[in-house]
This record gives structure tokens, C-alpha cells and sequence, in this order.
């Protein structure tokens, strides 16, 4: 049978996973890869999660682990997050999370739940590979987000009528950004509080790595500005994403959405109609462990994780030629390269690996209009220093041979 004719049309529009498509490409021996932008395995506190479940599986609280459970999310977990969400200067109770699986699933029920075809969707170019495969399925039309005063919210609110629809958000990560590593400064996230409330639309905040910060002043999320400016979180149009996948664990798929209640109450309309919660026995070691291990882990974290990029911020600057320049992430996993315009980072891709068996992601798939044929995106935080120093050897190699 020929299924292209029973698909509906949104699936014209949702496309593999660009990055994890490459990831197949590197279970070869002695590959050194900035690719997968992923915490390091050996880091993740197993022995602790082993407790926890055992724990859940006990006589007191087995009923409860292996039982269905509310959409909302395991009671306790959102108790712990709203009290993480307040020391961020987020002033919420329990009923302004949600627990989701992982913040990506937030990000599919939120383009669920406010794009209609033609709707527009305000981005950063560029922006994070997975939140393009997200909305994409619900036929948004992307611009390109602006919060520096470079365009108005009028001109932005006319581009999308002229398009049959509204804007209906703006989406970001504002602390060391996937994939670029940068944060927008405080100026900025006010900024687009002001432009947000002129066009009357969500913002969408995603907070994956808000707690990898290694230097810099810390900035308060952009929620935590909004309820600072307007008195309460429920006169908010800011949603807060969060996950454990980069602190804890990405393997037991466990994120959050914070936000007024009504938008709140909708979301876990969309959780009951798509998979009633999530993994019950999941919620509860996640919790008992951040409970007891979270600041302690996440310090170990930034101890690594810094180390790291310092490594690969020094090789860069060493090893590189000119007219390749890069960022200066205070956080977060990943290093944002720029190359020469006329060289497109996948020949160099193609030509790292063949030989010299080093990888990284090109980053032309992080713009939503296949634009960035010369950057690409390199993650720090799976490689030690040497091999670090060695891949970014090879790699400059590789591209001072195609100058």
C-alpha cells in the first residue's frame, strides 16, 4: 500500500531528526565526537536512582509506583519544583506545574495547543533543532525574533497577517542556548516582555540549562521578570519549560512546564488525551533523588562540564585558522562555530570524518529556512580535555586544508 495519500498534510512538514540520524553514523572505533549534545553517562547518579526505586517498589508505596496516576504529575515532584522555581524567583504553588515526559513533549503540547495553520511562530536563527521538529507538524510560519528594537511589534503582528494568521509566540532559550551556547542578557528578556505583551502572545521560555551556569552573573528567567514586574504569575504570558534530562538523567524522560494556571489547566487536558502521565515509579526516584542529591550533582557537574569547555575554548583559539571564529558560552554543553562564508560545514563534516575520524553537527539544520551552510555546532560536555585538544586538532586540520 501506498501511504503518502492517507497521511494528513501536517506530515509533509515533520522531518528526522537531523542530529540523531548522524548520531548513527559514529558507532566506529576511535571516533572522536562534539556531536551528541548529551550529559556524560559516567557522571549520571545510578547508584542513588537504584535506592529510589527500590524505595518506590516497597511494600509502603508499590500501589502507588505501578499504579496510573494524575496528569498533573506525582504530587511531591511538584512540590520540590515549585520550591526550585521560587529560589529562581518564579513565585508558584503546585498548580502551576505540570510534569511532562521531558520538556520536548512540552514543547509538542504547546504547538498543540496555540498554532493554527499559518500561525507565527518567532524564533531565534538559529534556534533548537528539536523545537523546529515540534512545531513543525502544526504548519506554523517562522520569523526571524528580534528584541533589540530592530523591528516593531507592528511590523511583526503585519508580516503574519499578510500570512493568514497572528503571531502566537515567541520561543527561546535564554541561558547558553542550543545550539549556540549564548544568553540573552537582562535588557533583552525585558525587552521581549514588552514586545510580547504588544502582540499579545505566549512566550515560551525553555530553561533546559538553566542550571549548568560555570561563571558569569546569574539573570533571572524571564518569568521570574515578568511576575517581578506584573505582581503574579497567573498575569503572566511567559510558560517556563524545565528538565531533568541534563542535570539527572535524560533516560527517564522527566520535564515540567510552570505557568498561569489556565494555560496549565488546558496542557493537562492535552496529557490526558495523549498518554494520561507519566511513568508514576519515574516521578517518584526523580524526586527522592533531587530531594536528596540535586545541588550536591550538579556541583560535580560544573566542575566537569567547565573544565571542559575551558579546554575547548583554548584549543580553538590555539588551533584554528583565521576567519573562523566561535562562541564563549558561560554554561551549558555547547561552542557555536562560524567558518569562512564560502565553506559549508558539511563538506568539512564529510572530510572530518573520512579522515579524521572526528565529528560534529552542521548547523544548517538549526535555522528553519536551511540558511547557516557555514557554522556548526560542537559539544563539550562527553569528551575529556586531551581528547578534546586532540578532536579539535583534527578538526582545524580538516578545515585549513579546505580554505
Amino acid at each position: 500500500m501506498d501511504f503518502q495519500h492517507v497521511f494528513a498534510r501536517r506530515t509533509s512538514r515533520m522531518k528526522a531528526s537531523e542530529i540523531r540520524e548522524l548520531l548513527k553514523l559514529l558507532d566506529q572505533p576511535g571516533i572522536i565526537s562534539f556531536a551528541g549534545g548529551i550529559p556524560d553517562a559516567s557522571y549520571f547518579p545510578a547508584e542513588q536512582f537504584g535506592a529510589a526505586y527500590q524505595a518506590a517498589l516497597s511494600a509502603e508505596t508499590s500501589a502507588t509506583a505501578l499504579q496510573y496516576s494524575i496528569s498533573e504529575g506525582y504530587k511531591p515532584l511538584r512540590q520540590w519544583l515549585a520550591k526550585e522555581m521560587q529560589k529562581l524567583g518564579v513565585d508558584c504553588t503546585v498548580d502551576n506545574i505540570m510534569i511532562t515526559s521531558g520538556s520536548q513533549q512540552a514543547l509538542d503540547y504547546l504547538g498543540k495547543m496555540l498554532l493554527s495553520p499559518g500561525d507565527t511562530a518567532l524564533i531565534n536563527w538559529p534556534t533548537y533543532l528539536g523545537a523546529l521538529g515540534a512545531f513543525n507538524a502544526y504548519e506554523p510560519r517562522y520569523d526571524k525574533l528580534s528584541i533589540n528594537g530592530n523591528r516593531s511589534a507592528a511590523d511583526f503582528a503585519a508580516a503574519a497577517e499578510a500570512e493568514g494568521g497572528r503571531v502566537k509566540f515567541a520561543y527561546l532559550s535564554a541561558d547558553f542556548a542550543n545550539p549556540t551556547g549564548e544568553t540573552v542578557d537582562q535588557r533583552g528578556r525585558e525587552n521581549l516582555i514588552d514586545l510580547a505583551d504588544e502582540l499579545d502572545c505566549l512566550i515560551i521560555e525553555d530553561g533546559a540549562y538553566q542550571s549548568l551556569r560555570y561563571d558569569g552573573e546569574v539573570i533571572p528567567p524571564i518569568l521570574a521578570l515578568e511576575i517581578a514586574r506584573k505582581g503574579s504569575i497567573e498575569d503572566c504570558r511567559t510558560v517556563y519549560c524545565g528538565s531533568f534530562s541534563k542535570t539527572l538523567s535524560p533516560g527517564l524522560r522527566i520535564g515540567w512546564v510552570c505557568g498561569a494556571m489556565p494555560l496549565i489547566s488546558q496542557m493537562v487536558l492535552l496529557k490526558q488525551a495523549g498518554d494520561l502521565h507519566v511513568s508514576t515509579i519515574n516521578q517518584m526516584a526523580i524526586n527522592t533523588v533531587a530531594e536528596t542529591h540535586f545541588d550536591q550533582h550538579v556541583a560535580t557537574l560544573h566542575s566537569v562540564y567547565s573544565v571542559r569547555r575551558d579546554a575547548m575554548l583554548a584549543a580553538l583559539e590555539e588551533m584554528m585558522p583565521k576567519g573562523v571564529s566561535w562562541t564563549k558560552p558561560e554554561g551549558g554543553m555547547f561552542v557555536w562555530i562560524t567558518l569562512p562564508a564560502h565553506l559549508e560545514a558539511n563538506e568539512v563534516f564529510k572530510r572530518a570524518l573520512e579522515t579524521e575520524k572526528v565529528a560534529f553537527v552542521p548547523g544548517q539544520a538549526f535555522f528553519a529556512d536551511g540558511t547557516g551552510k557555514n557554522t556548526m555546532r560542537l559539544a563539550f560536555s562527553c569528551a575529556d580535555e586531551a581528547t578534546i585538544r586532540e578532536g579539535i586538532r583534527r578538526l582545524s586540520s580538516v578545515i585549513k586544508g579546505l580554505l
